[in-house]
């Protein structure tokens, strides 16, 4: 058998090289800090969901914030904010948010130096995914009442919501994926923040508004999502955070390059 040409040999590396981790060095109270974010998240995610669970099955599927909130917005809707929550619902939904999040990360794979955080972006998604249609079919509660309904009829379980989960599962993973290799500027951080708090707001309330989930459906997706975050930051520190060693004169340099790094 011949040996393999320079160009299979340089391909095979090229390829290799983009498995290989980009080692992030920090010092060893950064990465504690890094693990004690992760706990946090995790801790707060399940936690919130466990007491959201607990209330939705103590009062027989409608819990005490259920009721109110959504007659409020019953109340509140008009023809160009249901024409709004519509298109937020299809931006969100099942076909259209599933697309944008493949073409991400293919793209991501196929541009990155690295294909870590491309990955870790699809396992996360993924989980919560999976932990979504599991917890569905384990809860089995009903959504409101169809007459309540805007786009269609939806006889599915409700518990949690397919559509807020997946949404904020891909905005929170994306942006600490992206955000983790920078050092982004204060005013960049908050309006950062601002963005995403709004962006997952409005995929929670369009949900609720168009008579699909009850407030505590979207609650619950979003705990779940935060515990996701967790998880994937815990992970992503195990790998790829090193401890910086004291006097370490390139690390400033090394965490440039990372900025620079797809």
């Amino acid at each position: 058998m011949s040996a393999p040409s320079n160009t299979t040999r340089d391909r095979l590396r090229a390829l290799h090289e983009k498995f290989i981790v980009q080692d992030r060095w920090r010092t060893a109270r950064e990465r504690t800090t890094l693990y004690l974010m992760a706990v946090a998240l995790v801790v707060i995610g399940v936690a919130g969901f466990l007491v959201i669970l607990a209330d939705v099955v103590q009062r027989d599927d409608v819990a005490s914030i259920d009721s109110p909130v959504n007659a409020w917005l019953m109340q509140s809707r008009t023809g160009t904010v249901t024409a709004i929550m519509i298109g937020l619902a299809i931006g969100f939904g099942p076909v259209a948010l599933p697309v944008v999040i493949l073409a991400t990360i293919v793209l991501w794979s196929y541009l990155a130096k690295h294909l870590w955080r491309p990955l870790l972006l699809a396992l996360g998604t993924l989980t919560g995914l999976v932990l979504v249609q599991v917890i569905t079919r384990l809860v089995e509660r009903t959504r409101p009442p169809v007459d309540l309904m805007l786009f269609g009829v939806d006889t599915t379980y409700s518990f949690p919501s397919g559509h807020v989960s997946g949404a904020t599962n891909f905005l929170l993973l994306l942006t600490y994926l992206i955000y983790s290799r920078r050092a982004a500027r204060r005013r960049v951080a908050v309006l950062v923040g601002v963005i995403l708090v709004v962006a997952i707001g409005l995929a929670a309330i369009s949900r609720v508004y168009l008579g699909y989930h009850w407030p505590t459906d979207a609650l619950a997706s979003v705990c779940l999502a935060l515990a996701v975050l967790g998880g994937v930051i815990a992970l992503d520190t195990w790998r790829t955070v090193r401890v910086r060693p004291s006097g370490r004169d390139d690390a400033a340099g090394t965490d440039r390059r990372e900025a620079t790094a797809a």
